[in-house]
């Protein structure tokens, strides 16, 4: 079982308010650099702490 650590795809779309076509092309951009997932039994899992830290990369680009 994965620890609190980790958050799947539905709670990914729902913290970027997105669709689940989206992440796939976010998956597919090395511009963009966002995390990999694990996958386990064919679902999708994130490292929270690299989540939290590509969106602090993502918005220190932004204030550039």
């Amino acid at each position: 079982m994965l620890t609190d650590g980790y958050i799947g795809a539905r709670k990914i779309r729902a913290r970027y308010d997105t669709s689940d076509q989206s992440i796939w092309r976010w998956l597919h951009d090395d511009k963009l650099n966002f995390p990999q997932p694990i996958y386990i039994k064919g679902r999708r899992f994130w490292k929270l702490a690299e989540l939290e830290q590509w969106e602090r990369a993502r918005a220190a680009t932004a204030c550039r």
